[in-house]
């Protein structure tokens, strides 16, 4: 049996004004409510920059402050005109880029030619600022320390992110005092090293001493003790990071990588990585791929792109085949 119509309609106005009236009581709650009180979780950011509380939708804090600059632009060359600000501040440079450079270019702010007499002057200011960047013998080996790793960096092709974990690792070990006793250029080829596998980027030691001032062993020694003495966590290098480098400098297919990879996954699983170098395990996987994909190289041409002997490719290729279980 249902109820008239009237009476529903009474029921629903009835029950419309008894919710008004709790919002208006929730009303008069939140204006008594102190924000201190709020539970931190319960407070929100909007997209808008307002803190928000969203049971009770108090707004907590609604001045925002814009750190942008006050000027607009709609492409990078307006960007580049109306900025008024310099390079970020960078480890790689000595005064971390905070210095002043004066323009080589003898012209003035119109690019009119500058008098003899103001060239002169120019000159002289040219030659003071650079002494004045360094005020002492340590600014000075810090510059000569940090240009060396951009040197290398460069010649070793490796991204920004390298030169400047690089440059952190040297600040670091001169802070500890570990330069002292060993040459500038052997550690900061060492804190090149370093950065190179921290990042991902290996880079064997023969790579690196190709582009450094200092042999093999001296880098390596410096290496392993500026690890120990900074605590860097290095893990071993994955030979299969080798691959791709190798692979391209052969001028072998995908196939031929793919391949390698699965060869290098495989016999790594049996324990026969453990106390190998990874260069030379990555080169005898390439070999072995490439002979299988029918892309043959020969060991010397693997070994000249790996830096590493071909008797060093020949055991590890006999050792891998053998954990696939393939007969050569």
């Amino acid at each position: 049996m249902t109820r008239p119509t009237r009476q529903r309609d009474h029921d629903r106005q009835r029950v419309g004004d008894e919710d008004a009236e709790e919002d208006e009581i929730d009303v008069e709650d939140v204006d008594e409510l102190d924000p201190e009180d709020f539970d931190p979780e319960d407070l929100t950011r909007t997209a808008d920059g307002e803190l928000i509380h969203e049971e009770t939708g108090m707004i907590i804090e609604d001045e925002q402050i814009d750190p942008g600059p006050e000027w607009r632009a709609f492409n990078h060359s307006e960007r580049q005109s109306k900025s008024r600000v310099g390079a970020p501040t960078t480890k790689t440079m000595h005064d971390k880029g905070l210095t002043t450079t004066i323009d080589w270019k003898d012209k003035d702010a119109y690019g009119r030619s500058i008098s003899s007499k103001k060239r002169s002057q120019m000159h002289r200011l040219r030659k003071w600022q650079e002494r004045i960047r360094t005020k002492d013998a340590g600014e000075r080996n810090l510059q000569f320390a940090l240009s060396e790793i951009d040197r290398m960096a460069s010649a070793l092709g490796v991204p920004r992110s390298v030169r400047e974990v690089a440059s952190v690792i040297y600040r670091r070990a001169l802070n500890e005092d570990l330069i002292r006793g060993r040459s500038i250029e052997g550690v900061s080829t060492a804190a090149l090293y370093a950065a190179c596998r921290k990042e991902g980027i290996p880079r064997s030691l023969e790579e690196i001493s190709e582009v450094s001032r200092v042999d093999r062993k001296e880098i390596g020694r410096t290496y392993r003790y500026i690890s120990q003495e900074l605590g860097l966590e290095m893990r071993p290098v994955d030979p299969k990071k080798y691959v791709p480098r190798f692979s391209s400098e052969l001028e072998l297919s995908e196939e031929v990588q793919s391949k390698a990879n699965e060869i290098i996954e495989t016999t790594a699983e049996q324990g026969l990585l453990s106390g190998k170098s990874p260069t030379g395990y990555a080169a005898a996987a390439i070999y072995a791929a490439s002979l299988l994909c029918n892309e043959k190289k020969t060991q010397r041409e693997v070994a000249d792109v790996a830096q590493v002997t071909e008797v060093t490719i020949r055991n590890r290729y006999q050792e891998q085949i053998e954990a696939m279980g393939i007969h050569s």
